[in-house]
């Protein structure tokens, strides 16, 4: 089991470096744009991460869920259902940069918390009613000022946007940390939060949150 836990942490590194190859976005200060952006990766990495070498998921459905090209729609969509044929939730379990920092998390000494098994039976349809709400649904029916979908998920939930994107881009950016407020403060109550039940509980935002996590179940 050792040896197995080694393994998955060496390709989960493995998976977030080759997810963020964009190096010279730290130095440029800049979010990577070129063609290979139009592509998905098959697990939670944000789109506006600096380093991040190709588009997000979550953030590309919600993108084309309003959008009047059918085309683009199933492209995504497809691309999506492939990675979960192919892969499945071994993408969750051993791709994802968001869920290797909350294993990693879980490694410190610490008192472990066991979530009673009904709670946890109830809890797990979380992320379902995440991903019907603020995936689905509200990109379908709103659209940003950009004509896209409303991205619900990434603007008000997602803990790994605000780990990989918000703070980097504040740190990176003096002008942007004159524009932070309750939005960019609520997010990073909720990151905070699931640094924390990660230290007690085993990858809590994965059990509980991640539409992605979700999505993927469907194709166990």
């Amino acid at each position: 089991m050792a040896g197995m836990g080694r393994k998955r942490i060496f390709v989960q590194v493995a998976s977030s470096l080759l997810s963020n190859l964009h190096l010279s976005g730290l130095f440029e200060r800049t979010i990577y744009k070129g063609g290979v952006k139009n592509v998905c990766l098959p697990a939670l990495n944000c789109h506006s991460c600096p380093l991040a070498s190709a588009a997000c998921p979550v953030g590309a459905f919600q993108s084309v869920a309003n959008s009047h090209s059918f085309k683009l729609s199933f492209f995504v969509t497809g691309l999506l259902s492939l990675f979960g044929l192919l892969l499945g939730r071994f993408v969750c379990g051993w791709l994802c940069p968001f869920g290797l920092v909350q294993g990693l998390l879980h490694k410190i000494p610490l008192p472990k918390l066991v979530v009673n098994r009904t709670a946890d039976r109830l809890l797990r349809f979380l992320k379902y009613a995440v991903l019907a709400v603020f995936v689905i649904i509200i990109p379908v029916f709103v659209a940003d000022e950009f004509g896209l979908g409303y991205p619900a998920f990434c603007k008000y939930i997602c803990p790994a946007g605000t780990l990989e994107a918000g703070i980097p881009l504040l740190l990176m950016n003096k002008a942007l940390r004159a524009t932070v407020g309750f939005l960019f403060r609520w997010k990073l109550f909720i990151l905070l939060v699931t640094i924390l039940l990660s230290l007690f509980i085993y990858r809590p935002f994965c059990k509980y949150i991640c539409p992605l996590g979700a999505f993927y179940s469907f194709f166990n």
